[in-house]
């Protein structure tokens, strides 16, 4: 016994005096407190909280860092962008045609309440998630708030969505150029239909399909990509190719390991523009359906998800293995808003737009070092992990879902536009920079270090910018314009400086370089988007032709370096006279650079930015015309009108 362990204490406890009996008495208590706080503060102790809190009683944030381990996923090292506009890669160029890609950390925060952040556990990967009550066959069928329809939807729209006669410029010149734009679409297409179709991606050199891990099981990333750029450019044969294997072919009951920001901007809002350019209904069954399934990834402590999620039943969830002590990346949570908020649209079922909302709750809450969103966020202490602040890889779509969030609710999602504005000050005073050649840039941040180095990826900040200049503070809108002009201008000095002229995955402005990759990991070109995504905002916004013709110069590059046999490809050195493939056509590639290029050389009434903003992955989302959707609401139910 433990009397017989303590000098002078006889084994009954009727020997012990009065003093020794409030001396073990008061180390008693002191055991028991101690271990009940430890069970509290423990990484998994989530469950044991539930246990003493009240059922409606959300556990608090706790602070301090998170030493959570994270379970390590296997990361597509082709697939994944480097990062795919949220991770920054390292690629080590090899004789063989896969490059090496190690991935840097992001951070994410997200906000605390809702109950089914209660039914999650850090020890998650053993544990499988109770899937929110809230969610069930209501949101597949829209029995929540007023049903959707699309005949309304329609009449709210200001322009029609493909303009007066699909976009066609008016004259001859900018014609041939978009026609040879969707030739390249065409060949892109018919290689990918011809040697992989149904896969995710087409390694063109080898003909054959491509897979990888980052979508859990799910299959036809290319196809789903595709969807609205088909039918934006009127190839109506292709595009009922796509729909009919949506239709007969895209199972989504995997049960694999995903990543939830990339099923999120490629497949649900792939199904979306879907649906919203064509009304049919198969796209918004599957939307509703996989939107469901990724709910799962919010059941964290803070309301922040995860980066990786089961898409199966157990709908378990964890942080990708090179985050920083187990984080969330700031452009992985906060590039969720304009899918999910549509997904609520859509199924009459506010889930969607609560989770998301809950984000900006937590982000509004935390402490922001010099007004600056780090990139890597704990789900479970809501504490930023490090501080690491970039608009490139890791940062990136966090701000352009800030201001795009702002314009896609018509102008009345006030808080967006004041984190944006907020946001877009402190970059400004911390991070914007001019080399001694009088290029403008955005460095990163390394906890109060400058790096100066701007990636592919922060190359679309000049078109964010810009669409942004319109709404700041007042006398600002020409001050933006010029600012997102320089970005731009620097972005197309990349490329320039190039002997492929196509830009390199990264460029430095330190010891003598200007606009130029230093280093032999930053030479590589993937088929990205960012730089002429910019090129489109600013034509569209200035009508200056020096757009229209670096956009050319980029088509021509594209054609001479990049277009194979059997597809198109990225290559390894930006800077080599003579180029070496990587052997993958980006499901991006016809999602994003080819649909901006055609867009580039077709009238502005083609998408009117009056009506849609484009998602990360570009594609086009409706802006929420809520006053005008009410009025026929309203009309509808006093037996005024008909519309379904």
């Amino acid at each position: 016994m433990v009397f017989r362990k303590l000098p002078g204490v006889s084994a009954s406890g009727m020997g012990l005096r009065l003093s020794q009996k409030f001396v073990f008495l008061l180390f008693l208590s002191g055991l028991v407190t101690l271990c009940f706080g430890a069970l509290f503060f423990l990484p998994d102790s989530v469950r044991l909280k539930r246990i003493f809190l009240s059922k409606n009683e959300s556990p608090a944030v706790t602070v301090g860092s998170d030493n959570e381990l994270s379970k390590k996923v296997p990361v597509d090292q082709e697939h994944q962008r480097a990062g795919l506009k949220g991770a920054e890669a390292n690629v080590k160029l090899k004789v063989s045609r896969k490059p090496s890609v190690t991935h840097g950390a992001r951070t994410v925060e997200r906000s605390v309440g809702s109950r089914a952040q209660d039914e999650w556990s850090p020890a998650r990967a053993h544990e499988p998630a109770a899937r929110d009550e809230r969610v069930t066959s209501a949101a597949l069928n829209g029995q929540r708030g007023s049903a959707f329809s699309y005949e309304t939807f329609k009449k709210c729209l200001m322009k029609p969505a493909l303009g007066k006669d699909r976009g066609n410029p008016s004259d001859s010149e900018t014609l041939q150029r978009r026609d040879k734009v969707k030739e390249m679409m065409k060949f892109a297409w018919d290689n990918y239909k011809q040697y992989a179709w149904g896969k995710n991606e087409l390694r063109p050199l080898t003909r054959n399909g491509h897979i990888g891990n980052m979508f859990g099981g799910l299959r036809g990333a290319s196809i789903v990509d595709s969807l609205d750029t088909l039918y934006i450019m009127g190839l109506m044969e292709e595009y009922e190719e796509a729909k009919e294997w949506v239709q007969n072919n895209l199972d989504l009951n995997s049960n694999g390991e995903a990543s939830l920001f990339e099923v999120n901007i490629r497949y649900v809002g792939g199904l979306l523009s879907a649906f919203y350019l064509t009304g049919a209904e198969i796209f918004k069954q599957k939307v509703l359906e996989l939107g469901e399934k990724l709910l799962p990834a919010f059941n964290t402590p803070t309301g922040i998800p995860r980066g990786v999620i089961n898409l199966g039943s157990s709908g378990t969830s964890w942080s990708w293995g090179w985050a920083s002590a187990g984080s969330s990346i700031l452009a992985e949570f906060g590039t969720l808003h304009l899918e999910f908020v549509h997904l609520s649209e859509l199924s009459g079922n506010p889930v969607f737009t609560e989770k998301v909302m809950n984000i900006r709750k937590l982000l509004n809450k935390i402490e922001k070092p010099h007004g600056l969103y780090p990139n890597f966020l704990s789900p479970v202490s809501g504490n930023w992990v490090q501080h690491h602040v970039s608009i490139g890889g890791l940062g990136d779509s966090f701000y352009e879902y800030l201001i795009k969030s702002y314009l896609m609710s018509d102008k009345t999602d006030e808080e967006a536009k004041k984190m944006y504005y907020s946001a877009m000050e402190a970059i400004e005073t911390n991070l914007v920079q001019k080399s001694p050649g009088g290029l403008t840039y955005v460095a990163e941040w390394r906890g109060g270090i400058l790096d100066h180095k701007m990636g592919h990826l922060a190359c679309f900040s000049g078109g964010m910018i810009g669409i942004g200049a319109d709404d700041g503070p007042a006398g600002q809108k020409q001050h933006y314009l010029d600012l997102a002009a320089e970005i731009t201008h620097t972005c197309h000095e990349s490329y320039s400086r190039s002997a492929t002229k196509l830009g390199p995955e990264a460029f430095r402005f330190d010891g003598g370089a200007e606009a130029t990759a230093t280093r032999l990991s930053d030479r590589y070109y993937i088929l990205r988007p960012e730089v002429i995504e910019s090129y489109m905002y600013m034509w569209r916004l200035t009508h200056d032709p020096k757009y229209r013709e670096w956009g050319w110069e980029a088509v021509e590059a594209l054609e001479k370096h990049c277009r194979v046999d059997a597809g198109f490809s990225g290559i390894r050195d930006v800077y080599a006279s003579t180029v070496s493939h990587d052997n993958m056509q980006q499901s991006f590639f016809l999602s994003e650079t080819l649909k901006y290029l055609y867009l580039l050389f077709s009238d502005d009434d083609l998408l009117p930015l009056e009506d849609w903003v484009f998602n990360t992955e570009a594609h086009p989302l409706p802006v929420i015309h809520k006053t005008c959707l009410q009025e026929h609401s309203t009309r509808q139910g006093d037996g005024q009108t008909s519309l379904e």
